[in-house]
């Protein structure tokens, strides 16, 4: 279908076709632009790309998701950070990053297709840049390392499009194995491949997306970001990882005695400007990013003793945190907690960025579709839009498909 609506679109056959998947992450969020640990895995859902060369300088893009309809035509030698707007900013960051780095990308028409719900934190724009990123890699015979080709994603996605992500999704997309979970070292990119077969339990993952949007290149994401870097300089650490779980304490000790100084010095300037911002606002940033940065190690370590139904605990802990300490998820994501949870589920937690998205849902296969009921009467009787639900199992990372 992709190749057809190129061929469409376009008046001729494309040279391939890739395709690059959504993830979820299971445990570990906000830590890997803390240097952390994630563990996300990639899902069925995915982007596809059917794309072909050009080499007169123009980059033309078009997507079954634009509502328009309308085939975006830029000027490769003309992109720079902040000159596109919209959904073609994300490839054409990628078209940017590849130049900018020396690769000899000399333009490209591409259509695009998805099964990943937009904005609802299951990483569709990351996916969009991995298929376009690997697609061009193999065209322009680049061979990029998957993990190279992320980390170029990256920087298209925090210069390019002016978010401040970190390195997960664009790994996940990219670098995980089907019926596995991908333990990830965001500090120096190293893998371990965790088996997830929730099925051979007898369990299932449900997602919720929620369907309130959000946008991560907007406010409280990249204020997260900030303040957990400030917080890093104020206990003179290269990054959060490295504050030890069994030295939490402490370090929150000396950020609320930052902080009684910070209001100190504001009082005796008669500048109530200064104390904002310090580190009384930082301690739960820091409790979230060391705590989180543990539970995906305690995950790890229980589904590799092969007991996956003992992680739904440190997902509903995992949720506790983003709610209460690093506050960023949302009436609705903790509606679909409480109220799965409360039905019998084993845990459930927020996944992706907040704000809005995608909660995530542990349960026997047996309680699955009481659980989800629970939920979807929860959100009707607040009168709320009904979450769009499916069953998640680790699929494959980006490849060619044709």
């Amino acid at each position: 279908m992709t190749a057809d609506v190129f061929q469409q679109t376009y008046g001729f056959t494309p040279e391939g076709v890739w395709a690059a998947p959504g993830r979820v992450n299971l445990i570990g969020e906000h830590t890997d632009y803390n240097d952390g640990f994630v563990l996300p895995f990639a899902i069925h859902q995915t982007t596809t790309a059917a794309v072909a060369r050009r080499d007169d300088g123009l980059l033309r893009l078009h997507s079954s998701a634009d509502p328009e309809g309308a085939v975006v035509e830029l000027r490769v030698a003309d992109l720079v950070p902040g000159g596109t707007d919209g959904w073609a900013a994300y490839p054409a960051g990628v078209v940017w990053a590849l130049r900018d780095a020396g690769h000899p990308v000399t333009g490209a028409d591409i259509h695009y297709d998805s099964t990943i719900p937009i904005a609802a934190g299951l990483s569709s724009s990351h996916a969009l840049e991995v298929v376009t990123t690997l697609a061009l890699s193999d065209l322009f015979g680049l061979d990029l390392p998957l993990w190279q080709l992320a980390r170029l994603c990256q920087r298209a996605e925090n210069v390019f499009v002016g978010a401040p992500t970190g390195i997960m999704d664009q790994t996940a997309s990219a670098c995980c194995v089907e019926g596995h979970a991908l333990h990830l070292d965001t500090r120096d990119l190293s893998q371990r491949q965790i088996p997830l077969d929730l099925a051979a339990h007898g369990l299932r993952l449900l997602v919720f997306d929620t369907r309130v949007k959000h946008a991560h290149s907007e406010g409280g994401y990249g204020d997260r970001r900030r303040g957990c870097e400030r917080a890093a300089a104020v206990l003179g650490v290269t990054a959060l990882r490295d504050v030890p779980f069994g030295e939490l304490d402490q370090a929150l000790d000396r950020l609320r005695a930052e902080d009684a100084e910070g209001a100190q010095e504001a009082h005796d300037a008669q500048d109530a400007q200064r104390s904002q911002g310090t580190a009384g606002e930082l301690t739960g940033l820091v409790r979230h990013i060391v705590t989180e940065n543990h539970r995906v190690e305690q995950v790890v370590a229980r589904l590799e003793a092969g007991d996956p139904r003992a992680i739904g605990p440190l997902l509903t802990a995992g949720h506790a945190s983003l709610r209460d300490d690093f506050k960023v998820s949302c009436p609705e994501l903790d509606l679909v907690v409480d109220t799965a949870n409360a039905a019998g589920a084993l845990g459930a937690r927020m996944t992706g960025g907040g704000f809005g998205g995608s909660a995530i849902v542990l349960t026997d296969e047996r309680t699955a579709d009481h659980v989800t009921e629970a939920v979807l009467t929860a959100f009707a009787t607040k009168s709320l839009t009904a979450p769009r639900v499916f069953t998640a199992t680790p699929g494959a990372g980006a490849r060619r498909l044709a």
